[in-house]
C-alpha cells in the first residue's frame, strides 16, 4: 500500500492525464476508446516473445491472437497470408526500423531515400542501421517530389534503393505513391528497389480513401507498418509491421531457451497490445473500420469549413483526417496541444467531437 503522500501523487497524476486527454487535437491518438472487458488480463504476466507463428514452449502469451491480427491486415493490405509475416510492435519507430532492417539485409549496398517530411523515426533508424541515405524534397502537400527522387537516385544509379514511402506524413498527411516511386527510380536505371510503407496513421483506413494512393503489397510494397494507438486507440503505444516472408527469412535467428525462433527486433513484447488490437478488429470488422473513418473524414471536412467561415485558411489533402492550419498562438497551442512547425495542424481521430472543434475554432478567432 502507498502512504498518503504517494497516493496523492498518483491521484494527481491521474487527474492531470485525464484532463489532458480531453483537450488534445494536435496529435494522432484516438480518444474515447473502451477496453474495460480486457482489464482482467492486467492481473496476469504476458510476454509474446519471438516469432508469433513459430513453435514455443513458453505459453504465457497471446500469440494466437497476434497471428489473427497479422492475418487480418494481410487481407486488408491485399497479400496472400502464405506470403506475409508480421508481428505486433511496440510502436511506429520499431516498425520503421524493422522495414529498413529488412531492406538493408536484402541490399547491403543500398542507398535509402525518404522525403524531408518523413517522420523523425526514419532518420533515427538509418543512423542505427548505418544506412547511407538521401533526403528528398517534398511538395507543398507533403507528398514526395518524384522528380527530385529521380535526380537524387541518378547519382547512385548503380546501387539498389531502399525507399520509405509516407502513407500520411506527420504534419500534412501527404501520401507517397509507391507505383510512381518505382517508375521514377526505373527511369534513371535503378532496378533493385525495396519499398517500406510508413502508414503510421493511415494504415487501417488507407484502402478507403478517395482517391486511393497505391501503398500496399499488391501495389508493390515490401513491408508496411502502422501504429495501433493512433486510429484504433489503445492505452499502450503499439503497432503492427508486415513484410514479405522472403525478406524475413534473412533475419531469422533461434532462441533455444524458449523453444522459438525470433525474427522480431524487440524479442520480448507486450502480450496485452496484441489482445487490444485483436479486440478492436473483432469488434469493428472491416466495415466498422470504414464507418469510423468516414465519420472522422466528415468531421475533418467540417473543420476546414468552420475555419474558412472565420477567415482562417485551413486545408487538408483529399480524404485526409489532418487539417493544416496557419501557426497558432502559444495559448491555443498549449491548451489544445497543437503540434506546430512551419504550420500547425489538427488530427481528427476517433473520439474527436464537433464540440472540441468548435471550441478550438472559437479560441483561434476570439481576438480577430
Amino acid at each position: 500500500m502507498l502512504d498518503q503522500q504517494h497516493q496523492r501523487r498518483i491521484d494527481d497524476l491521474f487527474d492531470a492525464m485525464n484532463e489532458a486527454n480531453e483537450s488534445f487535437l494536435g496529435y494522432p491518438f484516438a480518444k474515447g476508446f473502451s477496453y474495460e472487458p480486457l482489464w482482467r488480463f492486467m492481473k496476469l504476466s504476458g510476454n509474446n516473445f519471438g516469432d508469433p507463428f513459430g513453435p514455443e514452449t513458453y505459453r504465457v502469451n497471446s500469440r494466437l491472437l497476434e497471428c489473427e491480427v497479422i492475418e487480418f491486415f494481410a487481407r486488408v493490405f491485399r497479400a496472400p497470408p502464405s506470403e506475409i509475416w508480421g508481428y505486433v510492435t511496440n510502436g511506429g519507430t520499431e516498425g520503421n526500423t524493422y522495414g529498413l532492417h529488412l531492406g538493408r539485409e536484402l541490399y547491403p549496398n543500398a542507398v535509402a531515400y525518404f522525403s524531408r517530411d518523413t517522420h523523425c523515426s526514419v532518420s533515427k533508424a538509418v543512423r542505427l542501421l548505418r544506412l547511407e541515405h538521401v533526403v528528398v524534397q517534398a511538395e507543398p502537400s507533403g507528398e514526395i517530389a518524384y522528380e527530385d527522387l529521380a535526380q537524387q537516385a541518378f547519382r547512385s544509379r548503380h546501387r539498389p534503393a531502399i525507399v520509405v514511402a509516407n502513407i500520411g506524413t506527420t504534419m500534412k498527411e501527404g501520401r507517397d505513391d509507391i507505383e510512381k516511386i518505382r517508375r521514377a527510380l526505373h527511369s534513371v536505371g535503378v532496378e533493385e528497389v525495396y519499398i517500406h510503407s510508413d502508414a503510421a496513421l493511415c494504415g487501417p483506413y488507407a484502402q478507403f480513401q478517395s482517391p486511393r494512393t497505391p501503398f500496399d503489397f499488391l501495389d508493390g510494397a515490401d513491408s508496411i507498418m502502422f501504429s495501433g494507438h493512433k486510429f484504433f486507440g489503445a492505452p499502450i503505444p503499439c503497432g503492427v509491421v508486415l513484410a514479405l516472408k522472403q525478406h524475413v527469412q534473412r533475419v531469422l535467428r533461434t532462441a533455444n531457451y524458449v523453444g522459438s525462433s525470433d525474427t522480431t527486433l524487440s524479442g520480448s513484447r507486450s502480450a496485452y497490445t496484441a489482445i487490444i488490437l485483436w479486440y478492436a478488429i473483432r469488434s469493428l470488422g472491416v466495415e466498422g473500420i470504414k464507418r469510423m473513418f468516414e465519420q472522422c473524414e466528415g468531421l475533418a471536412a467540417y473543420t476546414v469549413d468552420a475555419l474558412k467561415a472565420r477567415g482562417i485558411g485551413g486545408w487538408r489533402n483529399p480524404s485526409a483526417l489532418t487539417v493544416v492550419l496557419p501557426p497558432v498562438e502559444e495559448c491555443v497551442r498549449t491548451k489544445w496541444q497543437i503540434l506546430t512547425q512551419d504550420v500547425s495542424h489538427v488530427v481528427v481521430t476517433p473520439g474527436t467531437t464537433k464540440g472540441q472543434i468548435n471550441a478550438l475554432v472559437e479560441a483561434m478567432t476570439i481576438d480577430r
